[in-house]
């Protein structure tokens, strides 16, 4: 009989992401142990309303019993098994069949991995093992945004734009660059209008191109809809304007899915909802609800054959992973597409969201709110020490990690403090009713309120 692990001596043991170290160490993390529908339960049974789908992640929610049965059904079949060296799993070839069939691109082709950042890793390979097969090994140059979020291995985390993840990894990596993120709210210059404000940044992407050399510069990527890096939503005009310049250079568009795939933006897919037309996908969070960890990677049909026509040059396609296309996993999977659909889940985001993005709204008056956005049931506050003269608070980020604090502790509602910016994001699992909405913003709404007067004192 194995021992009794003692967890409150030992919870230090483990090394938590997203905290600072020695705070975590001495004072602990908040244990979950439980869950149902959009709520979780620590170990002293307190609930909270989980409005962050934990990380944006469990759309169905804590307890969907068909997610689990799906598992254990599979587990009973064939618990595990790969799909590298000649072999492959029933789930998997199922999956991939089905994720090609709804992505937007001509004859896709899948690759699993389990997390979002290895799914943009791959990408970064994937361009460059296709470029050489082509001829071309000096297009290599990828072309990422300032505050966007790729994910934490090396290659994702050079991808990402946020200063805070990249900070002291000495995560740069030759061929990767950044351009000003599509942020109008904060990045505007005074008294430029959206338009102009779109199309200087469309100028500046242009501009970085031909400086890099057009030949060189092989993808741009960046999310529909930017998570971590503050909810922004891109203005009128900028993901077309965006095309037409990499269709200029031939230069792919990774869209970057993970978090905005699966009804999360109102649509099938954030590219659908904002007018984005990508080459390539990358997949993951939704794609399981987050029962089990399990990401895709999808790629066009030409990318495609110049993988295979590098493979067939080598003898080898050298590139796999002990996990990728698990058949749990990919059960999973394919049990939520199921549910997406018998349930309409996208009619039922459509109606929610509408009062989701009223009630967000509603905190615009709010002293301490300089914006407010949202897009299908994704959305965030952005704050202000002052409206007008606009001043931000001093540190960056010190106001909104203390309004989510008060928020968990006081009123029992989790939300998202986002690094890089003063702001609170929102995005709760999808099967959320009118009445959970209206009950997460008069939580959060109170927690805000004492955190302003708190902070005038």
């Amino acid at each position: 009989m194995a021992a009794q692990v003692d967890l409150q001596r030992n919870h230090h043991l483990m090394l938590h992401g997203y905290v600072e170290l020695a705070t975590e160490r001495s004072a602990g993390s908040k244990r979950i142990v439980g869950g149902s529908g959009v709520f979780v339960y620590d170990q002293s049974g307190r609930p909270y309303l989980e409005a962050a789908a934990g990380m944006w992640c469990t759309i169905l929610g804590f307890n969907e019993p068909e997610l689990v049965d799906a598992a254990i059904e599979q587990m009973r079949r064939l618990p595990y098994y790969h799909t590298v060296a000649y072999k492959t799993v029933t789930p998997a070839d199922e999956l991939a069949d089905r994720l090609a069939g709804l992505a937007p691109m001509k004859a896709a082709r899948v690759y699993f991995g389990t997390t979002g950042s290895d799914a943009n890793d791959f990408l970064v390979k994937a361009i460059r093992y296709y470029n050489n097969a082509a001829g071309r090994p000096r297009k290599k140059k990828i072309i990422a945004r300032l505050n966007g979020y790729h994910g934490c291995t090396l290659a994702a985390s050079a991808l990402t734009g946020i200063a805070v993840n990249r900070t002291a990894f000495d995560v740069d990596i030759p061929d990767i660059l950044h351009v000003s993120e599509p942020s109008y709210f904060s990045q505007a210059q005074p008294g430029e209008s959206e338009a102009v404000f779109t199309e200087r940044l469309l100028r500046e992407l242009e501009d970085t191109i031909l400086r890099e050399g057009q030949n060189t510069v092989a993808a741009f990527i960046a999310e529909p809809v930017s998570g971590a890096g503050g909810v922004v939503i891109p203005p009128a005009g900028y993901h077309e304007g965006v095309r037409r310049i990499l269709d200029r250079y031939d230069i792919k568009f990774f869209a970057d899915e993970v978090i905005t795939g699966f009804y999360r933006t109102g649509r099938l897919w954030g590219s659908q909802s904002t007018n984005l037309v990508p080459d390539t996908m990358t997949l993951a969070k939704g794609l399981t609800s987050a029962y089990l960890p399990l990401s895709a990677a999808v790629v066009p049909e030409d990318i495609y054959e110049g993988l295979e026509s590098g493979s067939r040059s080598l003898g080898f396609f050298g590139h796999g992973s002990t996990y990728s296309g698990h058949p749990v996993c990919c059960a999973v999977a394919l049990k939520v597409l199921d549910i997406l659909e018998k349930r309409n889940i996208a009619a039922h985001v459509a109606d929610v969201s509408v009062h989701f993005a009223q009630r967000l709204q509603q905190l615009r008056e709010h002293p301490a709110v300089g914006d407010v956005r949202s897009i299908g049931l994704m959305g965030a506050i952005e704050f202000v020490a002052s409206k007008s003269p606009r001043r931000a608070f001093e540190p960056v980020g010190s106001f909104s990690r203390q309004v989510r604090q008060h928020a968990e502790d006081s009123h029992q509602v989790i939300c998202r403090s986002l690094p890089g910016r003063d702001a609170c994001a929102f995005s709760p699992p999808l099967i959320i009713t009118r009445a959970e909405v209206d009950e997460m913003f008069e939580r959060f709404g109170r927690a805000l309120d004492e955190t302003w007067r708190l902070w005038g004192k």
